[in-house]
């Protein structure tokens, strides 16, 4: 036998049950091994299941579900934006099938993905019930008893009293007590514990991911996120047909949309103007005016990572651009549109393009019913006739410069395809010849007037520039949840990482001399240097109330020699 097998079986009950991990005592292993058992089907299904509830494959698992969201982050995703996947698509042609068989433009709801997921989830609960079951045991149970050979453990010493056993026993119950140990008499030794808090936090800390599972589970299903661009002075109202874009969960319901809407009142952004950080943004914040469930009107600022807390909503201001108010009118002079056209910024200095769309109304010098599109280029701070650059200098307002580009024909918004609202489609359109029908686009300061050619109408660029902010308005119940098995995570795992749970006992019996003999030891769950001093101090106080017995005087020499003569 071992020296651990014997130290072991010494110990006894004394080292058992000091942690609630299960024992993997071999009687389960795989029937391969010569002369062991050969399993049958339920055999096999145990065996799996004890593999999968094990602290190892849970481990395993959640090391593949880190990995598994890797791509998730540097891949773009359809549920996150469609626009970037298929422009991925696009440059990476020979790469494309291979992604798509991998669901990697879907990890989150891949089949792979899920499988993880869900196999941690099985894994998580299987390991923690039966351990949380074993754990209330031992809370409802008593320390054991002292093992037959102190000497054997980690942390142990002795002395001899002259106090009685009893009293020693009793003197050593109070202070263990006072302590905080849970302690009793067990035959001719005092039996403490302390340290339960070290189980509780790990089994808290496992109980924690699952919430954190279930929490990712619901943001994913009851999820909604939208955008919104919005003018100043425009507003928005929270359903559905307000958005310009919306992804939402599987289970959710449009009904579950919080009533509110808010109005854009002003944008203001400042710009740092010198220096190596020329350009950054100094301001940047969106005034708005809010409403929950048709209530009075309130303010707010949304700022970067400041959002608008509304009905259950988080309202987050993520860009912002310029839209130039044109006016457009036919060879009559008849306004046929007018307002703010918003422009998407296309660089740091928020160099905008766009288009204006004149769909209804119109009709050229002949009376014929038409429809009008203008390209616009639009620079915040232009750098100046003949400096060979039509991009923006800065990206405040300080040299504003639109440049327009028209045409006429059929727009083909009639045609039942989706457009986007920032481009013409100019197959079915011819271009307005300008300056001489050069082709080139028309540059307006603002106030200026492009007239087109032939009688067809004028186009104004007005002295007045909007600005826009676009809102993201996201609603994701599982983000309370998943906060809380955060905490709750950590805590668990600070109990079970600084608190040692470790045993205590005390003997004291009467020696062959009739000397009580005090002996204390001490049992970690695991090893530390920490248990040792605990019980010199423990030691030290019980000493106090049984000091050492002095040693027996020893007859003098001569006496010795008298007594032999």
């Amino acid at each position: 036998m071992s020296k651990t097998e014997t130290d072991t079986h010494d110990i006894g009950e004394a080292g058992d049950r000091l942690s609630t991990a299960p024992r993997e005592d071999g009687s389960d292993s795989g029937g391969g091994a010569v002369g062991g058992p050969v399993l049958g089907p339920v055999g096999w299904i145990r065996w799996f299941w004890r593999q999968l509830t094990s602290m190892r494959v849970a481990l395993i698992l959640l090391f593949l579900l880190s990995l598994g969201a890797i791509p998730g982050s540097l891949i773009p995703q359809t549920s996150a934006d469609e626009l970037k996947v298929q422009q991925f698509k696009d440059a990476h042609e020979t790469l494309t099938p291979v992604y798509e068989k991998l669901q990697l433009f879907d990890v989150y709801g891949s089949v792979w993905f899920s499988a993880i997921y869900i196999l941690l989830f099985v894994s998580l609960i299987g390991c923690i019930v039966p351990r949380t079951w074993q754990f209330v045991g031992q809370l409802r149970g008593r320390p054991p008893g002292a093992p037959k050979r102190l000497t054997r453990l980690p942390a142990y010493t002795t002395w001899r009293t002259a106090s009685e056993p009893e009293q020693v026993r009793e003197a050593a119950l109070a202070m263990l007590r006072g302590r905080r140990f849970r302690a009793h008499v067990a035959g001719d030794a005092v039996a403490a514990e302390k340290g339960y808090l070290r189980e509780t936090g790990n089994l808290l800390f496992h109980v924690a991911l699952i919430v954190i599972l279930v929490a990712f589970a619901v943001g994913q299903l009851y999820k909604s996120e939208g955008g919104k661009l919005i003018v100043e002075g425009d507003g928005f109202s929270n359903t559905l047909t307000q958005y310009d874009d919306f992804k939402s969960g599987s289970q959710f319901s449009t009904e579950d949309l919080a009533p509110f809407s808010f109005s854009l009142d002003s944008f203001t952004g400042t710009y740092e103007k010198n220096g190596p950080q020329r350009g950054t943004p100094r301001t940047f914040e969106a005034a708005v005016t809010y409403a929950e469930n048709g209530g009075p009107d309130k303010k707010a600022v949304i700022r970067v990572n400041e959002p608008l807390q509304v009905g259950g909503s988080k309202v987050y201001l993520i860009a912002h651009g310029y839209a130039p108010v044109i006016t457009v009118r036919d060879g009559r002079g008849k306004v046929v549109s007018s307002g703010p056209v918003p422009l998407l910024p296309i660089d740091n200095n928020i160099t905008s393009t766009g288009a204006l769309k004149v769909m209804d109304g119109y009709r050229d010098p002949s009376g014929k019913k038409e429809q009008l599109g203008f390209q616009a280029f639009f620079v915040p701070t232009f750098a100046g006739a003949g400096k060979g650059t039509m991009f923006s200098q800065f990206p405040a307002l300080d040299f504003p410069v639109l440049a327009l580009t028209g045409y006429h024909g059929d727009l083909r918004v009639d045609s039942g395809l989706p457009q986007n609202v920032y481009q013409l489609d100019t197959s079915k359109m011819k271009q307005f010849a300008v300056e001489g029908g050069t082709g080139k686009a028309n540059r307006l300061l603002p106030g200026e007037t492009m007239t087109l050619p032939n009688g067809a109408g004028s186009v104004t660029f007005e002295k007045e520039i909007k600005e826009w902010a676009s809102f993201q308005i996201s609603q994701q119940p599982g983000n309370g949840l998943a906060l809380a098995g955060a905490i709750a995570a950590i805590t668990g795992l600070a109990a079970s990482l600084f608190i040692q749970r470790r045993r205590i006992w005390v003997r004291a019996v009467k020696g062959a001399d009739g000397v009580t003999v005090v002996e204390m030891a001490g049992l970690g769950r695991s090893e530390s240097a920490r248990l040792p001093e605990e019980l010199a101090e423990l030691a030290a106080t019980l000493h106090t109330e049984a000091p050492t017995a002095p040693e027996p005087a020893e007859e003098p020499a001569e006496e010795s020699e008298g007594a032999e003569k």
